[in-house]
């Protein structure tokens, strides 16, 4: 197993180990579980830009058919037997029933012939209608505990703080989502198209890894880039 997760980093993304798992992390801003045939995102925050809208406060109306088609290619690229998606998949309650019949045919294509699990999120507790799949407060296997609100125990990959880091180097400042990881313990960069994020050198994240000995793997367009959080700038 060892080998298929090394393969599948080098056509892909970059390894990170969490309890003694080692993972696949995309630059796209994905997990993936080779041996449990998982694939994991966070905050896709979906019809947000509707959301917005609703509110008088007018966004482009395609950040749920963007994110939605980066995921389509990351299933395709990995075929995982089970997608997971880490909370706030909607950015609000009513998000599902404003989808599009092309976004929600979109959503029905992927989820066919594999699992498909809901974490409930703080934008969207509740389970909702027509949209597939199964809903969770959590999933735990083995050492592992997905969920959408870091709480700090130890195994825990969770999602809600978007985490981005800011760097200079070359007199040039650059400023990306990121995973934030410790060998115990991830926060995943949010997924989704309008999402914004939150510098890892908050106290929210210091907090909640006890330190600032974790690490920020910045996503780049090819390939991940992994920078010691003591090294990162604040905003």
């Amino acid at each position: 197993m060892r080998s298929a997760v090394q393969s599948a980093a080098k056509e892909q993304g970059g390894t990170i180990a969490v309890a003694g798992v080692a993972f696949v992390a995309d630059p796209e801003g994905a997990l993936y579980w080779p041996e449990q045939g998982l694939l994991a995102v966070s905050d896709l925050h979906l019809e947000k830009g509707s959301s917005y809208a609703a509110r008088g406060q007018l966004l482009p109306p395609y950040d749920t058919a963007a994110t939605l088609a980066r995921l389509t290619r990351l299933i395709a690229h990995y075929a995982p037997r089970c997608v997971v998606s880490l909370g706030d998949s909607f950015h609000d309650g009513g998000g599902p029933a404003r989808l599009g019949v092309a976004d929600r045919d979109s959503l029905t294509a992927m989820q066919r012939g594999r699992d498909w699990i809901w974490i409930a999120g703080n934008h969207d507790p509740e389970p909702a209608h027509n949209i597939g799949g199964a809903f969770r407060d959590s999933l735990t296997l083995g050492a592992l505990t997905f969920r959408h609100l870091p709480t700090g125990v130890a195994g825990e990959i969770c999602g809600h703080l978007h985490p981005l880091a800011r760097i200079s180097q070359r007199g040039r400042s650059m400023r990306r989502r990121c995973f934030a990881a410790d060998a115990t313990r991830m926060v995943m960069p949010a997924f989704g198209a309008f999402t914004g994020g939150l510098n890892v050198r908050d106290a929210a994240f210091a907090d909640l890894f006890g330190t600032l000995a974790f690490t920020a793997h910045m996503l780049g367009d090819t390939r991940l880039y992994a920078f010691a959080v003591k090294r990162c700038l604040r905003d």
